[in-house]
Protein backbone atom coordinates (compact mmCIF):
# COMPACT_ATOMS: atom_id res chain seq x y z
CA UNK A 1 0.00 0.00 0.00
CA UNK A 2 2.62 2.67 1.18
CA UNK A 3 4.21 2.17 -3.15
CA UNK A 4 0.70 2.40 -4.47
CA UNK A 5 0.54 5.82 -1.66
CA UNK A 6 4.03 7.28 -3.39
CA UNK A 7 2.89 6.59 -6.70
CA UNK A 8 -0.40 8.81 -6.46
CA UNK A 9 0.72 11.44 -4.33
CA UNK A 10 4.72 13.16 -5.04
CA UNK A 11 4.61 15.10 -1.55
CA UNK A 12 4.52 12.35 0.62
CA UNK A 13 6.64 9.56 1.02
CA UNK A 14 5.66 5.77 1.67
CA UNK A 15 6.36 5.46 5.77
CA UNK A 16 4.13 9.12 6.10
CA UNK A 17 1.39 7.35 3.62
CA UNK A 18 0.96 4.36 5.28
CA UNK A 19 0.91 6.00 8.96
CA UNK A 20 -1.87 8.13 7.39
CA UNK A 21 -3.94 5.23 5.74
CA UNK A 22 -3.49 3.60 8.96
CA UNK A 23 -4.73 6.84 11.21
CA UNK A 24 -7.60 6.62 8.86
CA UNK A 25 -8.42 2.97 9.47
CA UNK A 26 -8.63 3.97 13.37
CA UNK A 27 -10.60 6.52 13.15
CA UNK A 28 -13.08 5.76 10.44
CA UNK A 29 -13.91 2.20 10.87
CA UNK A 30 -17.33 1.89 12.53
CA UNK A 31 -17.98 -0.31 15.30
CA UNK A 32 -20.52 -2.13 12.91
CA UNK A 33 -16.97 -3.44 10.87
CA UNK A 34 -16.15 -5.52 13.60
CA UNK A 35 -16.36 -8.85 11.94
CA UNK A 36 -13.18 -7.07 9.89
CA UNK A 37 -9.64 -5.61 11.45
CA UNK A 38 -10.05 -1.94 12.20
CA UNK A 39 -6.69 -1.02 11.32
CA UNK A 40 -4.63 -2.35 7.98
CA UNK A 41 -1.76 -4.00 9.91
CA UNK A 42 -3.96 -6.27 11.43
CA UNK A 43 -5.55 -7.72 8.04
CA UNK A 44 -4.19 -10.99 7.33
CA UNK A 45 -4.98 -14.10 4.95
CA UNK A 46 -7.89 -15.41 7.12
CA UNK A 47 -9.02 -11.78 7.62
CA UNK A 48 -8.96 -9.16 5.43
CA UNK A 49 -10.47 -6.11 4.22
CA UNK A 50 -13.25 -6.05 1.72
CA UNK A 51 -12.27 -4.30 -1.42
CA UNK A 52 -15.39 -2.00 -0.88
CA UNK A 53 -13.80 -0.55 2.05
CA UNK A 54 -9.83 -0.67 1.04
CA UNK A 55 -11.28 1.36 -1.61
CA UNK A 56 -13.41 3.78 0.38
CA UNK A 57 -9.81 4.29 2.51
CA UNK A 58 -8.27 5.58 -0.62
CA UNK A 59 -10.96 8.26 -1.54
CA UNK A 60 -10.81 9.24 1.66
CA UNK A 61 -7.09 9.19 1.85
CA UNK A 62 -6.56 11.13 -1.49
CA UNK A 63 -9.44 13.46 -0.69
CA UNK A 64 -7.43 14.87 1.78
CA UNK A 65 -4.66 15.76 -0.91
CA UNK A 66 -4.42 19.56 -1.48
CA UNK A 67 -5.50 20.96 -5.15
CA UNK A 68 -2.60 21.50 -7.63
CA UNK A 69 -1.71 22.86 -11.20
CA UNK A 70 -0.33 20.12 -13.54
CA UNK A 71 0.51 20.77 -17.40
CA UNK A 72 0.66 18.35 -19.81
CA UNK A 73 -0.73 17.70 -23.39
CA UNK A 74 -4.35 17.10 -24.75
CA UNK A 75 -3.56 13.51 -26.14
CA UNK A 76 -8.08 13.18 -26.26
CA UNK A 77 -11.03 14.82 -25.54
CA UNK A 78 -14.28 14.54 -25.04
CA UNK A 79 -16.78 16.62 -24.84
CA UNK A 80 -19.91 15.40 -26.43
CA UNK A 81 -22.13 15.06 -23.61
CA UNK A 82 -23.11 18.31 -22.14
CA UNK A 83 -22.22 19.34 -19.12
CA UNK A 84 -18.86 16.99 -18.80
CA UNK A 85 -15.61 16.85 -20.04
CA UNK A 86 -13.05 13.93 -20.20
CA UNK A 87 -9.29 14.09 -20.84
CA UNK A 88 -6.75 12.45 -21.23
CA UNK A 89 -3.26 14.34 -20.24
CA UNK A 90 -0.22 13.54 -21.50
CA UNK A 91 3.29 14.58 -20.01
CA UNK A 92 5.07 16.36 -22.60
CA UNK A 93 8.10 14.64 -22.13
CA UNK A 94 7.59 11.26 -20.68
CA UNK A 95 5.14 8.53 -21.42
CA UNK A 96 3.13 9.26 -18.58
CA UNK A 97 -0.57 10.10 -18.86
CA UNK A 98 -3.29 11.05 -16.24
CA UNK A 99 -7.11 10.63 -16.75
CA UNK A 100 -8.95 14.25 -16.16
CA UNK A 101 -12.46 15.02 -15.66
CA UNK A 102 -14.73 17.81 -14.57
CA UNK A 103 -18.34 19.28 -14.43
CA UNK A 104 -20.04 22.34 -14.66
CA UNK A 105 -18.05 25.18 -15.09
CA UNK A 106 -14.82 22.72 -16.16
CA UNK A 107 -16.81 21.25 -19.02
CA UNK A 108 -17.79 24.52 -20.63
CA UNK A 109 -14.20 25.82 -20.47
CA UNK A 110 -13.02 22.37 -21.87
CA UNK A 111 -15.04 22.75 -24.68
CA UNK A 112 -12.78 25.56 -26.35
CA UNK A 113 -9.63 22.71 -26.18
CA UNK A 114 -8.64 20.11 -29.04
CA UNK A 115 -6.53 17.08 -29.30
CA UNK A 116 -3.02 18.31 -29.33
CA UNK A 117 -3.26 21.40 -26.69
CA UNK A 118 -0.86 22.27 -24.38
CA UNK A 119 -2.50 23.03 -20.59
CA UNK A 120 -2.42 23.54 -17.20
CA UNK A 121 -5.45 22.15 -15.23
CA UNK A 122 -6.31 22.87 -11.48
CA UNK A 123 -7.75 20.47 -9.57
CA UNK A 124 -7.95 17.88 -7.16
CA UNK A 125 -6.88 13.67 -7.28
CA UNK A 126 -9.91 11.73 -7.01
CA UNK A 127 -10.59 8.11 -6.89
CA UNK A 128 -13.44 6.11 -8.11
CA UNK A 129 -14.57 3.78 -5.58
CA UNK A 130 -16.47 1.09 -8.13
CA UNK A 131 -13.13 0.68 -9.96
CA UNK A 132 -10.71 2.17 -7.54
CA UNK A 133 -8.93 4.31 -10.10
CA UNK A 134 -7.39 7.41 -9.59
CA UNK A 135 -8.26 10.19 -11.48
CA UNK A 136 -8.13 13.94 -11.88
CA UNK A 137 -10.69 16.10 -10.84
CA UNK A 138 -10.40 19.39 -12.40
CA UNK A 139 -12.08 22.97 -11.96
CA UNK A 140 -9.73 24.84 -13.89
CA UNK A 141 -7.86 24.80 -17.38
CA UNK A 142 -5.70 26.93 -18.90
CA UNK A 143 -3.88 27.21 -22.61
CA UNK A 144 -0.05 27.07 -22.13
CA UNK A 145 0.40 26.54 -26.21
CA UNK A 146 -0.37 24.32 -28.59
CA UNK A 147 1.56 20.99 -27.99
CA UNK A 148 4.86 20.00 -29.67
CA UNK A 149 3.52 17.19 -31.75
CA UNK A 150 0.58 18.87 -33.27
CA UNK A 151 2.84 21.88 -33.99
CA UNK A 152 5.27 19.62 -35.74
CA UNK A 153 2.11 17.99 -37.70
CA UNK A 154 0.56 20.92 -38.69
CA UNK A 155 4.04 21.93 -40.13
CA UNK A 156 4.54 19.23 -42.00
CA UNK A 157 0.97 19.47 -43.81
CA UNK A 158 1.70 22.68 -44.42
CA UNK A 159 4.52 21.64 -45.99
CA UNK A 160 3.45 19.00 -48.07
CA UNK A 161 0.24 20.69 -48.95
CA UNK A 162 2.22 23.47 -50.16
CA UNK A 163 4.19 20.18 -52.75
CA UNK A 164 0.63 19.28 -53.98
CA UNK A 165 1.17 15.61 -52.54
CA UNK A 166 -2.79 16.49 -51.05
CA UNK A 167 -4.30 17.92 -54.52
CA UNK A 168 -7.50 16.43 -55.89
CA UNK A 169 -5.42 15.60 -59.14
CA UNK A 170 -3.64 13.46 -57.27
CA UNK A 171 -6.68 10.96 -56.60
CA UNK A 172 -7.05 7.62 -58.35
CA UNK A 173 -11.11 6.59 -58.18
CA UNK A 174 -11.65 3.65 -56.52
CA UNK A 175 -12.23 0.67 -59.06
CA UNK A 176 -16.20 -0.05 -59.03
CA UNK A 177 -15.41 -4.19 -59.44
CA UNK A 178 -12.05 -4.85 -57.68
CA UNK A 179 -11.10 -8.72 -57.37
CA UNK A 180 -8.38 -8.26 -54.59
CA UNK A 181 -8.06 -5.51 -51.82
CA UNK A 182 -4.53 -5.07 -49.95
CA UNK A 183 -5.19 -4.60 -46.64
CA UNK A 184 -2.20 -3.44 -44.50
CA UNK A 185 -2.91 -3.70 -40.68
CA UNK A 186 -1.55 -5.11 -37.04
CA UNK A 187 -1.23 -8.71 -36.68
CA UNK A 188 -4.66 -9.93 -35.35
CA UNK A 189 -6.24 -7.07 -35.14
CA UNK A 190 -10.13 -6.71 -34.96
CA UNK A 191 -9.48 -3.75 -37.79
CA UNK A 192 -8.42 -6.58 -40.30
CA UNK A 193 -11.49 -9.01 -38.98
CA UNK A 194 -14.14 -6.16 -39.63
CA UNK A 195 -12.87 -5.28 -43.31
CA UNK A 196 -12.62 -8.54 -44.13
CA UNK A 197 -16.11 -9.61 -42.70
CA UNK A 198 -17.90 -6.76 -44.16
CA UNK A 199 -16.37 -7.09 -47.48
CA UNK A 200 -17.27 -10.53 -47.97
CA UNK A 201 -20.55 -9.65 -46.32
CA UNK A 202 -21.18 -6.97 -49.27
CA UNK A 203 -19.20 -8.82 -52.09
CA UNK A 204 -18.18 -12.54 -51.60
CA UNK A 205 -15.85 -13.35 -54.42
CA UNK A 206 -13.37 -10.59 -53.08
CA UNK A 207 -10.13 -11.58 -52.06
CA UNK A 208 -7.18 -10.57 -49.20
CA UNK A 209 -3.28 -9.84 -49.35
CA UNK A 210 -2.79 -9.04 -45.93
CA UNK A 211 0.14 -7.07 -45.12
CA UNK A 212 0.90 -7.39 -41.34
CA UNK A 213 2.96 -4.35 -39.75
CA UNK A 214 2.95 -2.04 -36.45
CA UNK A 215 0.32 0.67 -36.05
CA UNK A 216 2.06 2.40 -33.62
CA UNK A 217 5.44 3.02 -32.15
CA UNK A 218 8.65 3.62 -33.81
CA UNK A 219 8.78 0.00 -36.31
CA UNK A 220 5.20 1.81 -37.86
CA UNK A 221 6.15 4.29 -40.49
CA UNK A 222 9.10 1.89 -41.65
CA UNK A 223 6.94 -1.23 -42.16
CA UNK A 224 3.72 0.15 -43.25
CA UNK A 225 6.08 2.51 -46.41
CA UNK A 226 7.35 -1.05 -47.29
CA UNK A 227 3.53 -2.69 -47.15
CA UNK A 228 2.05 -0.38 -49.57
CA UNK A 229 4.93 -0.45 -52.08
CA UNK A 230 5.06 -4.21 -51.73
CA UNK A 231 0.96 -3.87 -52.28
CA UNK A 232 1.56 -1.20 -54.74
CA UNK A 233 3.78 -3.60 -57.15
CA UNK A 234 1.96 -6.26 -56.79
CA UNK A 235 -0.86 -6.24 -60.10
CA UNK A 236 -3.09 -8.66 -58.78
CA UNK A 237 -4.15 -5.97 -56.31
CA UNK A 238 -7.02 -3.57 -56.91
CA UNK A 239 -7.10 -1.38 -54.03
CA UNK A 240 -5.22 -0.84 -50.60
CA UNK A 241 -6.73 -0.15 -47.50
CA UNK A 242 -4.44 0.73 -44.14
CA UNK A 243 -6.31 0.54 -41.17
CA UNK A 244 -6.05 0.57 -37.47
CA UNK A 245 -8.48 1.03 -34.47
CA UNK A 246 -9.06 3.46 -32.55
CA UNK A 247 -6.04 4.88 -30.09
CA UNK A 248 -4.89 8.41 -28.57
CA UNK A 249 -3.42 10.99 -30.05
CA UNK A 250 0.19 9.68 -29.57
CA UNK A 251 -0.84 5.54 -31.15
CA UNK A 252 -1.57 7.17 -34.39
CA UNK A 253 1.01 9.80 -34.57
CA UNK A 254 3.04 6.66 -37.11
CA UNK A 255 0.22 7.45 -39.51
CA UNK A 256 1.29 11.38 -39.77
CA UNK A 257 5.07 10.33 -40.41
CA UNK A 258 6.18 12.06 -43.77
CA UNK A 259 7.94 8.91 -45.28
CA UNK A 260 4.41 7.39 -44.59
CA UNK A 261 2.60 10.33 -46.09
CA UNK A 262 4.40 10.40 -49.36
CA UNK A 263 4.71 6.87 -50.22
CA UNK A 264 0.68 7.02 -50.08
CA UNK A 265 0.70 10.00 -52.51
CA UNK A 266 2.91 8.09 -54.51
CA UNK A 267 1.20 4.78 -54.32
CA UNK A 268 -0.38 4.48 -58.21
CA UNK A 269 -2.89 1.34 -56.76
CA UNK A 270 -5.83 3.13 -55.12
CA UNK A 271 -5.01 3.46 -51.29
CA UNK A 272 -7.92 3.81 -48.94
CA UNK A 273 -7.10 5.34 -45.61
CA UNK A 274 -9.18 3.99 -42.15
CA UNK A 275 -7.28 5.07 -39.14
CA UNK A 276 -8.90 5.36 -35.71
CA UNK A 277 -12.48 6.47 -35.19
CA UNK A 278 -14.25 9.14 -37.21
CA UNK A 279 -12.82 11.96 -34.75
CA UNK A 280 -9.34 10.97 -35.94
CA UNK A 281 -6.91 12.25 -38.27
CA UNK A 282 -3.70 11.86 -39.09
CA UNK A 283 -1.85 13.00 -42.40
CA UNK A 284 -2.23 9.50 -44.41
CA UNK A 285 -5.84 10.17 -44.43
CA UNK A 286 -4.88 13.78 -46.63
CA UNK A 287 -2.75 11.65 -49.14
CA UNK A 288 -4.88 8.77 -49.29
CA UNK A 289 -7.02 8.71 -52.68
CA UNK A 290 -10.17 8.16 -50.12
CA UNK A 291 -10.71 8.51 -46.48
CA UNK A 292 -12.78 5.89 -44.26
CA UNK A 293 -14.28 6.79 -40.56
CA UNK A 294 -13.40 3.29 -39.77
CA UNK A 295 -12.16 0.35 -41.23
CA UNK A 296 -15.78 -1.11 -41.50
CA UNK A 297 -16.48 2.25 -43.40
CA UNK A 298 -13.25 1.27 -45.77
CA UNK A 299 -14.70 -2.23 -46.43
CA UNK A 300 -18.05 -0.92 -47.19
CA UNK A 301 -16.68 2.35 -49.33
CA UNK A 302 -13.91 -0.39 -51.38
CA UNK A 303 -16.76 -3.28 -52.32
CA UNK A 304 -19.63 -2.87 -54.36
CA UNK A 305 -23.14 -4.80 -52.46
CA UNK A 306 -23.34 -7.57 -53.92
CA UNK A 307 -27.20 -7.46 -53.10
CA UNK A 308 -27.48 -3.74 -54.77
CA UNK A 309 -25.84 -4.57 -57.49
CA UNK A 310 -28.31 -7.68 -58.23
CA UNK A 311 -30.87 -5.32 -57.56
CA UNK A 312 -29.73 -2.93 -60.12
CA UNK A 313 -29.14 -6.01 -62.94
CA UNK A 314 -32.82 -6.58 -61.98
CA UNK A 315 -33.78 -3.28 -62.71
CA UNK A 316 -32.13 -3.33 -65.89
CA UNK A 317 -33.45 -6.83 -67.18
CA UNK A 318 -37.02 -5.17 -66.08
CA UNK A 319 -36.20 -2.31 -68.37
CA UNK A 320 -34.58 -4.35 -71.14
CA UNK A 321 -37.99 -6.05 -71.00
CA UNK A 322 -40.04 -3.85 -71.30
CA UNK A 323 -38.28 -1.66 -73.89
CA UNK A 324 -38.20 -4.71 -76.19
CA UNK A 325 -41.81 -5.30 -75.21
CA UNK A 326 -42.89 -2.02 -76.36
CA UNK A 327 -40.90 -1.79 -79.49
CA UNK A 328 -42.33 -5.95 -80.31
CA UNK A 329 -45.75 -3.94 -79.85
CA UNK A 330 -44.92 -0.65 -81.39
CA UNK A 331 -43.57 -3.33 -84.44
CA UNK A 332 -47.10 -5.21 -84.15
CA UNK A 333 -49.05 -2.20 -84.36
CA UNK A 334 -47.13 -1.40 -87.33
CA UNK A 335 -47.65 -4.19 -88.99
CA UNK A 336 -51.40 -4.93 -88.14
CA UNK A 337 -52.18 -1.63 -89.84
CA UNK A 338 -50.50 -2.70 -92.43
CA UNK A 339 -52.29 -5.95 -92.95
CA UNK A 340 -55.69 -4.37 -92.06
CA UNK A 341 -55.11 -1.76 -94.94
CA UNK A 342 -57.65 -2.14 -98.24
CA UNK A 343 -55.28 -2.72 -100.19
CA UNK A 344 -53.94 -5.88 -98.82
CA UNK A 345 -57.03 -7.21 -97.85
CA UNK A 346 -58.94 -6.46 -100.99
CA UNK A 347 -56.15 -5.94 -103.28
CA UNK A 348 -58.27 -4.99 -106.03
CA UNK A 349 -59.80 -1.81 -104.67
CA UNK A 350 -56.34 -0.85 -105.93
CA UNK A 351 -57.67 -0.57 -109.20
CA UNK A 352 -60.45 0.94 -108.55
CA UNK A 353 -59.29 4.32 -108.91
CA UNK A 354 -57.59 3.93 -111.97
CA UNK A 355 -60.41 2.44 -113.62
CA UNK A 356 -62.74 5.40 -112.81
CA UNK A 357 -59.84 7.13 -114.63
CA UNK A 358 -59.95 5.52 -117.47
CA UNK A 359 -63.30 4.66 -117.24
CA UNK A 360 -64.17 8.37 -117.38
CA UNK A 361 -61.43 8.96 -119.99
CA UNK A 362 -63.16 6.72 -122.47
CA UNK A 363 -66.80 8.35 -121.61
CA UNK A 364 -64.83 11.47 -122.17
CA UNK A 365 -63.50 9.76 -125.43
CA UNK A 366 -66.47 9.07 -126.75
CA UNK A 367 -68.49 11.58 -126.10
CA UNK A 368 -65.71 13.61 -128.05
CA UNK A 369 -65.64 11.66 -130.73
CA UNK A 370 -69.04 11.37 -131.11
CA UNK A 371 -69.36 15.32 -130.86
CA UNK A 372 -66.74 15.46 -133.94
CA UNK A 373 -68.08 12.81 -135.84
CA UNK A 374 -71.29 14.98 -135.25
CA UNK A 375 -69.75 17.92 -136.43
CA UNK A 376 -68.15 16.15 -139.38
CA UNK A 377 -71.28 14.67 -140.37
CA UNK A 378 -72.93 17.97 -140.53
CA UNK A 379 -70.76 19.39 -142.52
CA UNK A 380 -70.42 16.84 -144.64
CA UNK A 381 -74.10 17.19 -145.14
CA UNK A 382 -74.13 21.00 -145.53
CA UNK A 383 -71.03 20.63 -148.33
CA UNK A 384 -73.72 17.05 -149.77
CA UNK A 385 -76.54 19.72 -149.76
CA UNK A 386 -74.84 22.57 -151.44
CA UNK A 387 -72.97 20.57 -154.09
CA UNK A 388 -76.45 18.55 -154.36
CA UNK A 389 -77.56 22.03 -154.99
CA UNK A 390 -74.66 22.99 -157.44
CA UNK A 391 -74.42 19.91 -159.37
CA UNK A 392 -75.38 20.02 -163.20
CA UNK A 393 -77.62 16.99 -162.20
CA UNK A 394 -79.28 18.80 -160.05
CA UNK A 395 -80.34 21.06 -163.02
CA UNK A 396 -80.97 18.09 -165.74
CA UNK A 397 -83.00 16.62 -162.61
CA UNK A 398 -85.27 19.79 -163.35
CA UNK A 399 -86.01 19.01 -167.06
CA UNK A 400 -83.01 20.78 -168.49
CA UNK A 401 -80.40 19.37 -170.97
CA UNK A 402 -76.69 20.26 -171.87
CA UNK A 403 -75.84 20.40 -175.40
CA UNK A 404 -72.06 19.38 -176.13
CA UNK A 405 -70.27 20.04 -179.34
CA UNK A 406 -68.68 17.12 -181.00
CA UNK A 407 -65.29 18.46 -179.42
CA UNK A 408 -67.74 17.74 -175.52
CA UNK A 409 -67.71 21.85 -175.45
CA UNK A 410 -70.77 22.55 -173.58
CA UNK A 411 -72.46 24.82 -175.90
CA UNK A 412 -74.12 27.72 -173.90
CA UNK A 413 -75.36 29.80 -176.84
CA UNK A 414 -76.33 29.17 -180.42
CA UNK A 415 -75.07 31.15 -182.04
CA UNK A 416 -71.66 28.60 -181.13
CA UNK A 417 -73.19 26.23 -183.90
CA UNK A 418 -74.19 26.65 -187.11
CA UNK A 419 -76.38 23.61 -188.92
CA UNK A 420 -75.05 20.15 -189.52
CA UNK A 421 -72.97 20.35 -186.72
CA UNK A 422 -73.08 16.95 -184.84
CA UNK A 423 -73.89 17.96 -181.28
CA UNK A 424 -74.47 15.79 -177.71
CA UNK A 425 -77.44 16.49 -175.63
CA UNK A 426 -76.94 15.26 -171.93
CA UNK A 427 -80.55 14.50 -170.46
CA UNK A 428 -81.58 13.54 -166.92
CA UNK A 429 -81.51 10.28 -167.29
CA UNK A 430 -79.28 9.21 -170.80
CA UNK A 431 -77.84 10.97 -173.57
CA UNK A 432 -79.00 11.72 -177.35
CA UNK A 433 -76.67 12.68 -180.61
CA UNK A 434 -78.60 15.41 -183.11
CA UNK A 435 -77.63 17.28 -185.76
CA UNK A 436 -78.54 21.49 -185.69
CA UNK A 437 -80.64 21.94 -189.01
CA UNK A 438 -81.68 25.18 -187.65
CA UNK A 439 -79.89 27.80 -185.04
CA UNK A 440 -82.01 30.95 -183.76
CA UNK A 441 -80.19 33.80 -182.28
CA UNK A 442 -82.20 35.55 -179.36
CA UNK A 443 -80.82 38.99 -178.65
CA UNK A 444 -79.00 39.83 -175.33
CA UNK A 445 -80.72 42.06 -172.59
CA UNK A 446 -79.31 44.47 -170.25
Amino acid sequence: MSSYQTNGASNSSGTDAQAHLVGIGETTAPAAAEPFPRLARETTADNPWPVSHIAQVFHQTVEKWPGAWIEGQISEINTRRSGSAYITLRDNTEEVSIQVMGFGRFAGMARDFRQGDRVVVHGRADIWIKQTRLSFMGDDIRRVGKGDLMAQIEELRKRLKGEGLFDDDNKIPLPQFPQRIGLICAPQARAEGDVMTNAHLRWPTIDFTVEHVHVQGPQCPPEVIAAIQKLDADPSVDVIIVARGGGSFEDLIGFSDEGVVRATAACQTPIVSAIGHEDDWTLIDLASDLRASTPTDAAKRSVPDVVEQLALVAEARERITLRLQSRIDSETRFIEGYANRPSLTQPLTMLERPQRLIDDARQHLDIGLRRIVDDASLTVEKLHSSLTALSPQSTLDRGYAVVQDSQGHVISTAADLSPEDRIGVTLKSGSIAATVTETQTVPETH
